[in-house]
């Protein structure tokens, strides 16, 4: 079989060939390409020269190149153009992968090299950057079972090769559940409230399932808008319901005993690393380097917030008690907080939605990269696609090639719900010059309808900002070695530059530039961008509460909190406890859902977005100061960008800012001090 993946691409900047890859395609080169980055692995760890910089740390870093780049498609088709038979084939590839690493970083020949060149070789030699990579690649074999006993190494590759399954198995499920549910309404009475475009939405739906009416689900552009407009409790009770179950009923693709294994698991790993919990494993690698310093993070933010929160649910059962509603519950949440944001500000996000279009937007966000960091996008019709929706753009700067970047915007059912930043190639430098990315967005954004474009709810500009920040951090590398590239930083420092983005969409002179009528061209009013900017704080408390929730939740899964006799909804409430500002809702959880942390990279980390929010008030700071667009400003930041993972993230931080970062800006722009 002609296999794309077992030969050199000729496309334009040797990018993915989408038009030619089958399913079919990714096993065979997947484990001909493990193959053949094994065989690299032992060049270098049967290498009859003394082990130095060059032969050994540096030759890693360039091993298995193919296979990153195949095993990133496979994975990113897995999440935004799954198929049944793609997920079966992540259940079976998911181990062969982790059984891989692990011949890699349980190769006792090369850890031997890699200990040399760690304890011989004098860092004065060496560049920063060498000494970073130098660093990270020593700890990365001790902290991955290098100094194991042969019998420990063993258990250690069977912990690896169950966790890839069930990360992969609880993603699966997650996606079977929301995808299983629909709410099916029939009449036109159930659907007081709802806005038009909103209803235009539900009525496709419902077409492109041959059934009369509206259907509404579980998938991001379809929930919130549902939760947020519907008058008709009942159902707002019934959507909320069904997505606070998934995984959670008693069938096929319940998760609880997941969680379990994953959990039992994660921790057994971390003992026979020598680590007391996950979290302390983790923690070592991160800005925040032990629980007691993410917890005492955490509770400080939870009694700041904790009144501000309290305040915000009394003006909504005021609000909601004028409806005769005696006990509000947590689906009542967005209806009334909506309904008190319009009362307040006089401020409906439905009727900001035509001043913000999609198109719109996205050329907001390359103004202000191009406006900051000099970078153009110019759209290409001559890069292939993994689906007609996908647009590719290229990245240029002063003229030359800096990256590709793929759009994927709207929901489908073999999309997983959400939105994300990825690669299917990450930067390094070569003899011959520099290879540049390929970065990919993707989101779940409702969908054009007939004349009608994308119309974006202001949440939603501000997470497409959030992702184009990411992808910002990708496209803007400049380092030699790819596994200190782009986003390969530390965990609670990836975060700050997408979080960085999002100040920009509450920036009176950024907004008067972008956001326009889709129809009329009219400028949005001057009084609606006042109501924005006056709006930024709204429901700050709460939003931060249920922040800190998951953040308490992720931290006692993984310091060893979970006893065997205690149900998983009944750990998940008595642990949020402080956090829950509405009634319990039995029979409810989130846990299994909960996909950041036991599906994706967030395990002991969810605190993170938290953390990154003090380093990004911190920063727009800063540029507030200076000028939003300062272009000695954005230098210095765009040098923190580029520099990825090759200098100590506080390190970088202070040569950015002059100083550490303090978190009295946060707690300012939320509201929760004066």
């Amino acid at each position: 079989m002609d296999n794309p993946f077992l030969k050199p691409f000729t496309t334009p900047f040797d990018c993915v060939p989408f038009e030619l890859i089958k399913t079919e395609h990714f096993k065979p080169a997947i484990l001909q390409l493990i193959a053949a980055a094994k065989q690299e692995i032992d060049t270098i760890a049967d290498n009859p020269d003394p082990a130095d910089f060059v032969n050994t740390i540096a030759a890693m870093d360039r091993a298995g190149r193919q296979l990153s780049i195949a095993s990133a498609t496979f994975f990113n088709l897995d999440a935004a153009e799954t198929t049944d038979e793609i997920q079966q084939l992540a259940q079976e590839l998911s181990p062969i992968l982790a059984e891989y690493s692990n011949d890699i970083m349980l190769n006792e020949r090369l850890f031997q090299r890699v200990k040399q060149v760690h304890d011989e070789v004098d860092t004065a030699s060496l560049s920063p950057e060498e000494t970073r990579l130098l660093d990270k690649t020593y700890k990365g074999f001790a902290r991955n079972g290098a100094l194991l006993s042969v019998e420990n190494k063993d258990k250690l590759r069977e912990i690896d090769k169950q966790l890839a399954t069930l990360t992969m198995k609880f993603s699966q499920n997650v996606l079977q559940e929301t995808n299983a549910y629909q709410l099916h309404i029939k009449t036109e009475e159930q659907l007081a409230g709802l806005p038009e475009s909103i209803l235009a939405a539900a009525k496709t739906a419902a077409q492109q399932r041959y059934l009369e009416g509206w259907v509404f689900t579980l998938h991001f552009p379809s929930f919130v808008p549902f939760m947020k407009y519907a008058a008709n409790r009942e159902l707002r009770k019934e959507l909320y319901l069904a997505s606070a179950t998934r995984a959670l009923k008693d069938n096929e693709y319940n998760n609880e005993g997941i969680v379990r294994d994953i959990v039992e698991l994660r921790h057994s790993r971390a003992k026979l690393l020598g680590y007391g919990t996950h979290a302390d494993f983790v923690l070592q690698e991160r800005m925040a380097s032990s629980p007691t310093i993410v917890l005492d993070f955490l509770k400080n933010l939870l009694v700041k917030a904790k009144p501000h929160a309290q305040q915000e649910i009394v003006q909504l059962k005021a609000l909601a008690a004028k409806d005769g509603v005696s006990e509000v519950m947590p689906y009542d949440h967005a209806y009334y907080a909506e309904k008190l944001r319009e009362a307040t500000f006089d401020l409906s996000e439905e009727a900001l939605k035509p001043y913000f279009p999609l198109p719109q937007v996205l050329e907001a966000a390359f103004d202000a990269a191009s406006r900051l960091y000099g970078l153009v996008f110019e759209l290409r019709k001559d890069i292939p696609k993994y689906h007609d929706e996908v647009a590719v753009y290229e990245v240029l700067e002063n003229g030359r090639h800096k990256a590709l970047l793929y759009t994927d915007w709207h929901p489908r059912e073999g999309k997983r719900a959400g939105a994300w930043m990825t690669s299917y190639r990450g930067q390094w430098t070569e003899d011959s010059g520099q290879v540049r990315p390929h970065i990919s967005i993707v989101c779940n954004f409702s969908r054009p309808a007939g004349d009608i474009p994308s119309l974006l709810t202001f949440n939603e500009v501000t997470t497409l900002f959030h992702e184009f920040g990411h992808a910002l951090h990708g496209m803007l590398a400049e380092t030699i070695y790819e596994s200190l590239s782009g986003t390969n930083v530390y965990w609670d420092f990836v975060e700050l530059p997408s979080q960085f983005m999002e100040n920009y969409c509450y920036e009176k002179e950024f907004l008067r530039a972008f956001a326009r009528h889709y129809q009329t061209g009219e400028a949005l009013p001057e009084t609606e961008i006042d109501k924005i900017v006056a709006a930024s704080n709204f429901m700050e408390g709460y939003q931060t509460m249920r922040q800190l929730s998951f953040g308490l939740l992720d931290m006692a899964y993984h310091t060893g909190k979970l006893d065997a006799g205690t149900a998983i909804e009944r750990f998940e409430k008595d642990i949020v406890h402080e956090t829950q500002l509405y009634p319990d809702v039995q029979g409810t959880a989130q846990t299994p859902s909960f996909s950041h942390i036991f599906a994706g990279g967030y395990s002991a980390g969810y605190y993170s977005y938290k953390w990154a929010e003090v380093l990004d008030a911190d920063a727009f700071s800063y540029f507030k100061e200076t000028g939003i667009f300062n272009p000695d400003t954005a230098a210095k930041f765009k040098i923190l960008l580029a520099s990825g993972g090759t200098v100590d993230p506080m390190e970088l931080y202070i040569q950015f800012r002059g100083r550490k970062p303090e978190p009295e800006a946060l707690l300012k722009r939320a509201g929760l001090i004066g």
